[in-house]
């Protein structure tokens, strides 16, 4: 059986006093169930106090971001050691925000998964279409695109360290939320291509794209949907508890 992941993406949100006050609202005991993992990447100046308020707790703490050096003379980055000094278990890669508002290239995204890798975190590789590109029929390429460059011959550590992410990009943050249907679709497709190129059918699909407690259920009927990236939903301690009270 596959794991089951709501993974919660804070992005620039939730200060100090909201993010304690989250930790202990939420505790751990939505997920201390066998298949389920919990995973928050709060923002950047809160990870320490995420990974010290989760220590003992099933709850991954993760980075929303690195830059792939350890230290040095990068203005406003984030490296390993700082990562590492924090205590975080894993990393999100590929972002739909940082590729498209802040221009990350295939080349980067690369070395972010390298980098990842190399420093034993679970990778979290987010993938994913603008509605022009799916409106033009343009989805699939896009999808594999991005796969490939990112992960041919650069895909070694084991298969529970990698997580993948799918999301639409018409769906982040709109309120529109792909169907079951199209999510399913665009999930066997990268299952199948993780399976026959990779050797890695068995890891966990997520989907994000404006999931809610009152719209998870669907998703996660559909086969090859193994969670959830969440945003918003995600933010509260009562909210992020209901995305693990599916019933599959």
């Amino acid at each position: 059986m596959r794991t089951s992941v709501i993974a919660a993406n804070w992005k620039m949100n939730n200060l100090y006093e909201e993010t304690v006050r989250f930790f202990k609202e939420f505790g751990d005991t939505a997920v201390n169930v066998d298949g389920k993992e919990a995973i928050i990447a709060p923002a950047f100046p809160y990870l320490r106090t995420a990974c010290e308020l989760s220590k003992g707790k099933n709850i991954i703490i993760a980075a929303q971001d690195v830059y792939p050096a350890e230290k040095g003379a990068f203005t406003g980055m984030v490296g390993s050691e700082m990562l590492k000094d924090c205590g975080v278990g894993a990393v999100i890669v590929g972002h739909s925000e940082r590729r498209h508002i802040f221009g990350e290239s295939f080349e980067l995204i690369r070395k972010k998964v390298t980098f990842v890798q190399n420093n034993d975190w679970k990778l979290i590789f987010c993938i994913g279409e603008t509605l022009q590109e799916r409106e033009s029929g343009q989805l699939y390429e896009v999808i594999k695109e991005q796969i490939y460059t990112a992960f041919d011959e650069n895909l070694w550590c084991d298969p529970d360290k990698v997580v993948i992410a799918y999301e639409p990009v018409w769906a982040i943050g709109t309120g529109v939320v792909a169907t079951p249907e199209q999510a399913q679709e665009m999930h066997a497709f990268i299952r199948k291509i993780m399976g026959k190129r990779y050797d890695r059918e068995n890891i966990p699909i997520l989907y994000g794209g404006s999931v809610k407690p009152d719209n998870i259920k669907g998703l996660m009927d559909c086969e090859d949907i193994d969670g959830a990236l969440v945003g918003g939903a995600s933010l509260e301690a009562d909210s992020y508890k209901k995305l693990f009270m599916y019933d599959r």
